[in-house]
């Protein structure tokens, strides 16, 4: 056979132009630009009910507007292939601003704020019903307190309150990590966690814009309570640090408002209910970092919050050297069950009962010992703040905080280490000097203007003098090893004893001794001239009354609540016959109350001073020296308590009975 003939192909010209295949780059992008077909465009609407039931409602565009858009879709993409002047398309886009759409027409105010209310109700609404559905819509609420009506904006932000509050989880968010994002999930992980994320997101933003609002004149108020009822009711949640920040700077200032008293209310009741002491530990960190930038000058409220701290009263229930406070169900343990009324159970049964008891005790020791030594650590390192900060003020002398430190080292005095005892009563004693130097220094030159203090900056030299007394008992009261030990530390206290007995008389000529700091009952002078106290009013410190800190200085002194037994003789002699002829010259309260406390004095120091209401027996010689400045050398024994005579003539009946006591017990003391 003879073979067959190749299959003849045909040669293929090159192109005329001689360009290679390579060089039209541009050639699929010049296909994709060519018009296409488009199909008739459709919009669905939702299905509508009729009687034959539900019916689906398809509308098809006018064929006007479908043709107006091809038409407008093929001038744009055939743009390019115009005359040979027309350039090509590049492929970028168009760089020019497009023109801005015009902005809608206001609605008046009244009707805005009507839309907003139903608008922020349907959408609360929406998600309090389902939050991990509608938790978008969260984003719709920050965007209706973008309003410029400012009532709008005050409705939107209490709404966000009201919703964060209920939607909020009891735990906190933590951050994901790249390693949480790329792990695998099941399908309620997952939607769980998207929930959370949205939530955190938009809280987070909601903190912003309060922290940015609250220095508003206009919303300032209302930015300032919902960080304040944020931080009191879902402490525990994110942004603690944000919040705290906007509270901590509204009381950074002397001169306080209606937002600084509701931020020190909840800084306060933040303080009380703080269990674990995370929050207390850093709202201390936040305040005492404010105190020190602004130099303390800041409103004495700021520092008085530290009174409200959790750990004043958990701390003392802690175990001391020599007892440990137990549970009332350890001091009483119940009865044993007679053997007639137990449950009968086999040994295995008993046994089994006895293993799962000594389980649950362990896991119960276990909770305990975690959240005990949180709680300690965290309170610990707060004590240690709001003592750096009571220090420091006492060594800048800040004036008008003298009164709220004072009031608060001697609550804290049953915390605080021994060794700094001997730097505190120094403190407290120069304290005392510089009051009564500085009362000295103005009356003697009250004339001269250049020298005479300012009414701001004048103290009350009584009052801080009765509160550094105060302090210095507390600090030695509070800590019953350091009252058996006083004499090992060196801890003398006859200056604060003696600098009390010499302020006694002078206090029969206050004015002001039934009123505290913040209540003057001053008549306003007919002339219209300001009306002067004689300790320059607003200069106090303290609320509580002069009388009350009076009687709380005397009971530390001659009524101690351990060695009470131990108070020298003479003491309560010097002490008794004072307080008998300052009784004549007090107002009726003041009166009542240093009688009565001379009723308990006589009953417990009754055989001491007996002959005080005896003329006739004497144990010293000489005569009694009422302006004595010292204690002993007063001689009060040379005397008689004649006062009492007058005082049973007193127009108060309970000024009268309190006299009648005051003798029963010293008869009984003889």
């Amino acid at each position: 056979m003879a073979p067959e003939p190749a299959n003849k192909r045909r040669k293929l010209s090159p192109p005329t132009n001689n360009v290679p295949g390579f060089a039209k780059w541009n050639l699929e992008q010049d296909y994709e630009q060519r018009p296409r077909k488009r199909k008739d465009a459709k919009s669905e609407k939702l299905p509508v009910k009729t009687a034959e039931g539900w019916k689906e409602n398809q509308r098809q565009e006018p064929e006007d507007a479908r043709q107006e858009q091809d038409d407008d879709a093929d001038s744009f993409l055939a743009s390019g292939d115009e005359g040979d002047g027309a350039e090509k398309d590049s492929g970028v886009a168009d760089l020019e601003p497009k023109p801005k759409p015009a902005p809608k027409p206001r609605l008046p105010p009244k009707e805005e704020i009507r839309q907003a209310k139903e608008d922020l109700a349907r959408i609360a609404g929406n998600i309090s019903e389902d939050p991990e559905e509608n938790i978008g819509q969260l984003g719709s609420l920050a965007h209706i307190a973008e309003s410029e009506n400012v009532t709008v904006q005050k409705l939107a932000l209490g709404t966000q309150l009201a919703v964060y509050k209920d939607i909020i989880p009891g735990y906190r968010i933590r951050p994901l990590t790249k390693d949480d994002m790329n792990a695998k999930l099941s399908k309620d992980v997952r939607k769980l966690r998207s929930f959370e994320q949205s939530l955190l997101g938009g809280y987070k933003d909601y903190v912003k814009s309060l922290e940015k609002l609250a220095s508003d004149d206009k919303l300032a108020a209302v930015a300032t309570g919902c960080a304040c009822n944020l931080i009191t009711s879902v402490p525990h949640f994110n942004c603690r640090n944000e919040l705290l920040a906007i509270l901590v700077k509204k009381l950074s200032t002397r001169h306080f408002t209606t937002e600084g008293v509701k931020c020190v209310e909840a800084l306060e009741q933040l303080f009380r209910d703080d269990e674990e002491g995370h929050a207390s530990l850093e709202a201390v960190s936040q305040l005492t970092k404010m105190l020190k930038s602004r130099n303390y000058q800041v409103h004495e409220s700021a520092l008085n919050s530290f009174l409200h701290l959790r750990l004043l009263s958990e701390f003392s229930q802690k175990a001391s050297t020599t007892s440990v406070d137990k549970d009332q169900s350890q001091s009483n343990p119940k009865e044993k069950m007679k053997k007639k009324d137990r449950e009968f159970r086999t040994k295995r049964e008993r046994k089994l009962v006895k293993e799962r008891k000594a389980v649950e005790k362990e896991m119960k020791e276990a909770d305990a010992a975690v959240s005990y030594e949180t709680r300690d650590k965290n309170q610990a390192e707060t004590l240690k703040m709001v003592f750096v900060a009571y220090f420091r003020i006492l060594k800048a002398r800040v004036q008008h905080l003298m009164g709220a430190v004072l009031e608060g080292l001697a609550k804290y005095a049953h915390l605080i280490n021994q060794d700094f005892f001997g730097d505190v009563l120094e403190a407290l004693k120069d304290l005392i000097n510089d009051a009564e130097y500085s009362l000295h220094a103005s009356e003697e030159n009250q004339a001269d203007e250049e020298q005479k203090l300012d009414d701001g900056a004048r103290r009350n030299a009584v009052r801080e003098s009765m509160l550094c007394i105060i302090t210095a008992f507390a600090l030695l009261q509070g800590q019953q090893d350091v009252v058996k030990s006083v004499n090992t530390l060196h801890l003398d206290l006859n200056f604060f004893i003696t600098h009390l007995y010499r302020t006694l008389l002078p206090l029969a000529m206050e004015t002001d001794l039934e009123l505290s700091a913040k209540n003057s009952e001053h008549l306003s002078d007919p002339n219209g001239l300001p009306v002067t106290t004689s300790e320059g009013g607003k200069a106090k410190v303290n609320v509580a009354t002069t009388t009350v800190l009076l009687l709380r200085s005397l009971q530390s002194v001659l009524l101690p609540p351990t060695g009470t037994r131990l108070v020298p003789p003479v003491r309560v002699a010097a002490f008794a016959k004072q307080l008998m002829t300052l009784s004549l010259h007090l107002p009726q309260k003041s009166a009542v109350a240093v009688t009565g406390l001379l009723q308990q004095v006589t009953k417990t120091h009754g055989s001491k001073i007996s002959s005080l209401w005896n003329t006739e027996e004497r144990k010293g010689d000489g005569v009694f020296d009422a302006l004595s400045e010292e204690v002993e050398s007063s001689n009060p024994f040379a005397g008689t308590v004649w006062e009492g005579e007058l005082l049973r003539m007193h127009w108060d009946p309970r000024v009268r009975d309190s006299i009648k006591a005051i003798e029963g017990n010293v008869k009984e003391g003889r």
